[in-house]
């Protein structure tokens, strides 16, 4: 069976693939963008996502944006309250990544993206100076496509990232229960993040259009959470029965270390972005800023290193390094100390008068965890000896 050729191949149509895909279109690139689902799909997530990313795209995310928050409340099991007003002008947004994943889609459908829904990747291999992939599509049929670059954006479900040397061998999960409720809605412009119920962990509440986004999440430790247990205490401070809410189980696939992002040798003209690339937050869980980052940068990278720069994919991963990685080396330390001795952390850390100033900035992409990090980790290992 002939291969279908074309200049980059995107597996996976999430916010990462997406933003790679359109911004790689855009740029006159012959873009092949590949999910396994059907179009629009559920996907379990907070959906929150700092507005500077806004200035990724040259078009308007207004339409995918459910609710605008300005400011963050933090809790001890559910009292001892902290409020934080957010910096600027709309910093933090929530979307439903159905919406937004569809509609990155969209655009990148109107710019040349060739989206085929249904297809299931089997197989990447290198074939001469193309990558060649074979897949299932919707009706069962072989497919099989080469390409002169791929971008794995499968999400933290990833089985081809660490198989050509991409991102961590042994990626480091947090596990997650993601909960969405249909009902009205307290405080529109109020997402909520309560620390004292999850052990090595946290919950998050975030407004929407029509109801919340909810999750349970714990980031150290192998045992998770007794999330039907948290639900109980959880819910009810909404106003909402215990039992509300249908429920997903989930792993985020979270940053441990700096890895390399671009294939090198015979991995030649692969990168990886997103999730797929463990970039999510080890601290606040958030995973929807580094991959449209991750999903840009690697469309302006993969585009150079087509027109002759050889040096370019490698760039890409320096690049992620410093406008990534180096924050989140920082936020794992921070989630280390902090989440084995929350208590200690919740009263030095997010009570004191800077502390939720703090995460709110950090959340709104204004500063990074290495902006606080010496002087947080300091304080909570003294307290603990």
């Amino acid at each position: 069976m002939n291969a279908t050729p074309t200049d980059v191949v995107v597996v996976g149509a999430g916010a990462a693939g997406g933003a790679a895909a359109f911004h790689l279109a855009q740029r006159g690139v012959k873009v092949v963008l590949l999910d396994r689902a059907a179009f629009p799909r559920p996907k379990p997530c907070g959906g929150g996502m700092a507005a500077s990313m806004q200035a990724l795209f040259p078009f308007d995310l207004g339409p995918a944006v459910d609710a605008v928050i300005d400011q963050v409340r933090f809790t001890w099991c559910l009292g001892d309250p902290v409020t934080a007003v957010l910096p600027g002008d709309a910093p933090f947004w929530i979307v439903r990544r159905s919406v937004l994943d569809a509609y990155l889609v969209e655009q990148a459908t109107a710019a040349g993206v060739d989206f085929q829904p249904g297809v299931a990747v089997q197989s990447l291999q290198r074939s001469g100076d193309h990558w060649q992939l074979q897949a299932i599509g919707p009706t069962g049929a072989a497919l099989s496509l080469q390409a002169r670059a791929v971008v794995i954006a499968d999400g933290s479900g990833s089985q081809l990232a660490a198989r050509h040397g991409l991102g961590p061998a042994r990626p480091r999960f947090a596990d997650t229960v993601s909960v969405e409720v249909e009902c009205a809605v307290r405080e529109p412009s109020t997402a909520r993040f309560e620390f004292g119920l999850v052990r090595h962990g946290f919950c998050w509440s975030f407004p929407r259009q029509g109801g919340y986004s909810i999750g349970v999440g714990t980031f150290i430790g192998r045992d998770p959470a007794d999330a039907d247990a948290v639900l109980s205490q959880l819910l009810p401070s909404l106003g909402l029965s215990p039992d509300a809410g249908e429920r997903r189980a989930g792993q985020l696939r979270i940053w441990d270390g700096h890895h390399p992002l671009h294939g090198q040798g015979e991995n030649s003209g692969l990168v990886v972005v997103g999730d797929a690339a463990s970039l999510c937050d080890p601290f606040l869980a958030e995973g929807l800023r580094p991959a449209l980052i991750s999903g840009c940068r690697a469309a302006e990278a993969i585009a150079a290193w087509l027109a002759g720069e050889p040096t370019a994919l490698a760039g890409y991963t320096s690049r992620m390094r410093a406008e990534w990685g180096e924050s989140m080396a920082w936020g794992k330390r921070i989630a280390q100390v902090f989440y084995r001795v929350p208590r200690v952390g919740y009263q030095l850390g997010i009570k004191r008068p800077t502390a939720p100033q703090r995460i709110a900035q950090i959340l709104s992409g204004e500063m990074g965890y290495g902006d606080i990090a010496q002087r947080v980790i300091r304080r909570l290992l003294f307290q603990r000896s």
